[in-house]
């Protein structure tokens, strides 16, 4: 089973939430319809701003709590690298492929080839 690790955010350059599902369409919709209270209900972070796919849920895991260690700025370049606007990618879901790929010199992840 694939994994997902995304950002959800109010605006450009608001509050980031960094989230992990193997079922992205069906996890954000959660999100934006407040299906459970928590942060992105209390900060109104519905937009989804980024995502990438993992092979499997593990590697996804691993790759969202590394993203939480870093600071913001970084998360900021990170997010517009894919979409530089800001833009709500929640329709687009299926038209966009990041698929996460290790610097080059990274021995940590053999799953990827």
């Amino acid at each position: 089973m694939s994994g997902f690790v995304y950002m959800m955010s109010d605006k450009p350059r608001g509050v980031i939430y960094t989230g992990v599902t193997s079922e992205l369409l069906g996890r954000v919709w959660e999100h934006r319809n407040e299906v459970r209270k928590g942060y992105t209900t209390k900060y109104n972070a519905k937009l989804l701003v980024w995502f990438e796919l993992h092979p499997n849920i593990v590697l996804a895991i691993q790759r969202e709590k590394s993203l939480k260690r870093y600071r913001r700025d970084w998360k900021i370049r990170l997010i517009e690298g894919l979409n530089p606007t800001w833009l709500d990618l929640y329709d687009r879901i299926d038209e966009i492929e990041n698929i996460y790929k290790p610097h080059p010199g990274t021995v940590h992840w053999p799953h990827y080839n």
